[in-house]
């Protein structure tokens, strides 16, 4: 038996096993999208609010309208969503500078955040290049437990020690580029509760990037002041082609929208040129195409498991975003799963992916991405930072079944490594 027919048999091995997962993935695709359609039905979406606006963009009917259908769906009292935020980290950008000011304290309580924060936040970068650093916001970590539990003992010492400064708890729900667990609603709704009992004047914000409609309820049903996320992830369905979201309290959103444009205009402005249909279009699609990834990811576990190498989480453990962690401990390996999954792509199938020092990252990164979208990370994606343990981080699939042929593809490359 060769390798791939080795491989199409366990294919067929797991796809049996998951068969009870898959359905629950399914059942949470429904209810998510009969969430949006209501949402599309009361706010009476037509036709005419895909109409293109320039200039200022007042009374842009699509876009205040995409406005409310978002906060309905995240289940905030306020958002906005708008084409020109060029990926998640300027929407966490302007989320930060929204809410802190001289003198506050950021707080991460997950951790170290995503590495493309480091130079916003101040932690690496030159000075005066305008981090948060730069304009007197002190940065504060906590890391989690062993167990990827909330280390509520030592959050509670440094919440009541700074409560006169720390104005943002931050939590980042995904692991990023840590070999962590992903955190769920309910946990953040815990954590959420708990830095509220002590510090109720202080805003709780998440980095919802890859987790949105992982799950039936976003961050902000339990009490989170703002979730911030990117488009080219779950929430613009593939189909969104740039953009970024923030949602929330009223008061957090109102703060963020004057970061994005100006104080005294904030919302009301912005044209939409031409892109409000996609925004519409992708948040229709996001429930059923978060679900093709959150498949592809759990037979990813299911696949590399059975051959050999640590997964996180395992193929059979409840997802709460759209990563799946397979770590290789060589950079062969990784090297060779990222040119699987590259090779296994509808876009440039044809491209060797090679390690690169990507703007924004600390060390070389090596990235597959044959997508329709540059960048897409809800297109079946893989990427990892060349330092040990050599982590792949495996994201996003528009159909199960392309996943399942890019699955194969970087099983069949790092099966090489061992004939």
């Amino acid at each position: 038996m060769d390798n791939f027919e080795k491989i199409s048999a366990l294919v067929s091995e797991a796809e049996k096993k998951l068969s009870d997962i898959f359905a629950e993935i399914d059942r949470i695709s429904f209810a998510n999208t009969k969430k949006i359609m209501d949402s599309f039905k009361s706010h009476r979406v037509s036709e005419t609010m895909f109409a293109a606006t320039s200039g200022y963009g007042y009374d842009d009917h699509g876009r205040e309208t995409l406005d409310e259908i978002w906060a309905d769906v995240m289940g905030a009292e306020a958002a906005f969503v708008r084409h020109n935020i060029v990926n998640g980290t300027q929407a966490l950008t302007i989320g930060l500078f929204g809410l802190l000011r001289p003198n506050d304290i950021m707080f991460s309580i997950a951790g170290k955040p995503y590495d493309t924060l480091d130079e916003v936040i101040g932690n690496t970068g030159e000075a005066g290049n305008g981090s948060l650093r730069d304009f007197g916001v002190e940065y504060m970590q906590c890391d989690l437990l062993e167990n990827g539990d909330f280390d509520f003992d030592r959050i509670g010492e440094v919440l009541h020690a700074h409560k006169d400064r720390i104005k943002v708890v931050f939590i980042q729900r995904s692991k990023g580029y840590l070999n962590r667990k992903t955190l769920s609603v309910d946990e953040i709704g815990e954590a959420v509760k708990f830095v509220k009992d002590i510090h109720p004047d202080c805003f709780v914000v998440v980095d919802n990037c890859y987790g949105e409609f992982v799950e039936e309820r976003e961050p902000t049903a339990v009490g989170a002041d703002m979730i911030i996320g990117s488009l080219i992830k779950n929430p613009g369905g593939g189909m969104a082609e740039t953009g970024g979201y923030i949602a929330g309290s009223a008061r957090a959103v109102e703060l963020a929208s004057y970061r994005l444009t100006s104080v005294g205009c904030g919302l009301e402005v912005g044209a939409t040129l031409g892109q409000n249909k996609n925004i519409f279009k992708g948040l229709f699609y996001a429930p059923h195409t978060t679900a093709q990834a959150i498949k592809t990811a759990h037979l990813a576990a299911y696949i590399f498991e059975a051959l050999g190498y640590e997964v996180e989480p395992a193929w059979n453990v409840q997802r709460h975003d759209i990563i799946q962690a397979i770590v290789t401990h060589s950079r062969e390996a990784l090297c060779a799963f990222c040119r699987g999954i590259q090779y296994g792509s509808p876009i440039d199938a044809y491209v060797t992916p090679e390690p690169w020092a990507m703007p924004g990252y600390s060390d070389e990164v090596i990235m597959a991405a044959g997508a329709f979208t540059q960048g897409s990370s809800i297109e079946l994606s893989a990427d990892g930072p060349l330092r040990e343990p050599f982590t792949a981080f495996l994201q996003g699939g528009l159909t199960y079944e392309s996943g399942k042929i890019g699955i194969i593809s970087a099983a069949l490359e790092v099966m090489k490594l061992k004939s």
